[in-house]
């Protein structure tokens, strides 16, 4: 499954860029006859959000490489792994891909990309553990992380000074206090007011409960995966998940968080947990948003109950260099300029967060992604196991939630079942 991302403008475009508009940029690529050709599939993020640190890079790898053409070709994230897969099928393919980093498993696994020294990238030793670990297998490195994005908390802030909340919540007990005092000042007036929207199915929020508590969702032993949903940590955090739920949230509990901003610009709604891009989406009425909520809606650090940040599951793309691709050198080259110090530093001006624990730091505190950089030091991913995405194919986490969330199984039994199912497929390549 490709991750939620950092701009909410990438899921307004529905339709896949054809011809020249969808292959690549001009202004990016020379065209002359007889020089050597670096192809690049980047996710339109990059084109919409970043286009000036491609241009940068670019400029920077044709400064030591001035006989070879790049051509950026920009992808959309619903069509990109089946057009990867189509290619990859033959003898022309790509020769740097962009993959969301809880897609790689799978690609790694069938031999797709070719293994990569990662001591000879920038800062490879501070890389962000949840977007190095989607890159590796059997100790190798398949792929480089490029950027990241992680959940936080987004709250009303004219909500917040109505009710007397006077500052973001800091700590987990500040925040059931200002949950408290949400859910009593408009919540008495209103029965559809949710002081913390948490829909059933949004199974990224619930497993960060699940990973506060020190649970996982599955382990490797011996080569082999197993589910561990109904281990005691486990169960513990999904408790306190469903505790939340049961006190703040009012509404369908067997819906995901898929209209988040739709929702959130109905205005019932006090806090919320999500991306950066949807405290931006909630404002805009092209992604259902409200315009009226412009300039209403911050973020915080959510906290967990462990008195740590929550930890978010890492949304984030990494790069990696199809085994079938002519130019693998010169593609290593353009991808260590293109995640490199510099690189990293525009996509810091950009809003969006860098790949590496050092730079993390450069990120501003006060702006719209400095909460966003203090959790995802505690990010994770979903298990890099061979069947991992027949598990998420076949919906076993929200079935499991909405259980759980509507009343109709106890914790216990609804982790014990979605275990059974998830060791059926998650050790099937």
């Amino acid at each position: 499954m490709a991750p939620k991302r950092l701009r909410w403008s990438a899921y307004l475009g529905t339709l896949l860029l054809v011809g020249t508009a969808a292959c690549g940029s001009s202004d990016d690529s020379d065209s002359s006859s007889g020089k050597d050709k670096l192809t690049v599939w980047l996710a339109v993020d990059a084109r919409e959000s970043w286009p000036g640190m491609v241009k940068s890079a670019n400029e920077r790898f044709r400064e030591k490489h001035p006989g070879v053409e790049v051509e950026v070709q920009y992808q959309q994230w619903p069509s990109k792994n089946q057009k990867l897969d189509a290619v990859l099928a033959g003898r022309d393919t790509p020769d740097v891909v962009e993959m969301g980093n809880s897609e790689t498993a799978n690609y790694i696994l069938n031999g797709a990309f070719i293994p990569l020294k990662a001591e000879s990238f920038d800062q490879s030793d501070t890389w962000l553990e949840a977007l190095s670990e989607a890159c590796q297998s059997d100790g190798k490195t398949y792929c480089v992380p490029y950027y990241a994005g992680a959940r936080i908390g987004v709250y009303r802030t004219d909500y917040f000074s109505q009710a007397g909340v006077t500052a973001p919540p800091a700590t987990y007990p500040e925040l059931i206090t200002a949950l408290d005092r949400l859910k009593a000042k408009f919540g008495a007036k209103d029965p559809n007011f949710s002081a913390l929207y948490l829909p059933g199915r949004y199974w990224s929020a619930a497993m960060a409960f699940l990973k506060d508590a020190g649970g996982e969702l599955a382990v490797e032993s011996n080569g082999r995966w197993s589910s561990a949903l109904s281990s005691p940590k486990s169960i513990a955090g999904l408790t306190q998940w469903k505790k939340l739920l049961d006190t703040y949230y009012v509404g369908d509990r067997a819906k995901d968080n898929g209209d988040q901003p739709a929702v959130i610009g109905q205005g019932k709604v006090g806090v919320f947990y999500g991306n950066t891009w949807e405290a931006q989406a909630s404002a805009d009425s092209r992604s259902g948003g409200n315009p009226a909520l412009k300039g209403k809606l911050a973020t915080f650090t959510f906290p967990g109950p462990s008195g740590e940040p929550l930890p978010p599951f890492l949304g984030g793309s990494t790069l990696a260099i199809p085994a079938k691709s002519r130019n693998q050198d010169l593609a290593t080259e353009w991808i260590r300029i293109f995640t490199d110090r510099e690189s990293q530093r525009q996509l810091i001006a950009a809003n969006t967060l860098p790949n590496n624990t050092v730079q993390l730091k450069d990120v501003p505190a006060d702006g719209v992604n400095g909460p966003a950089a203090k959790a995802a030091e505690r990010g994770w991913i979903t298990p890099q196991a061979p069947g991992w995405t027949s598990v998420e194919k076949s919906n076993i986490l929200p079935e499991m939630l909405e259980r759980i969330a509507t009343g109709k199984d106890s914790v216990e039994k609804a982790t014990k079942e979605a275990d059974r199912r998830i060791d059926a497929v998650i050790n099937e390549r």
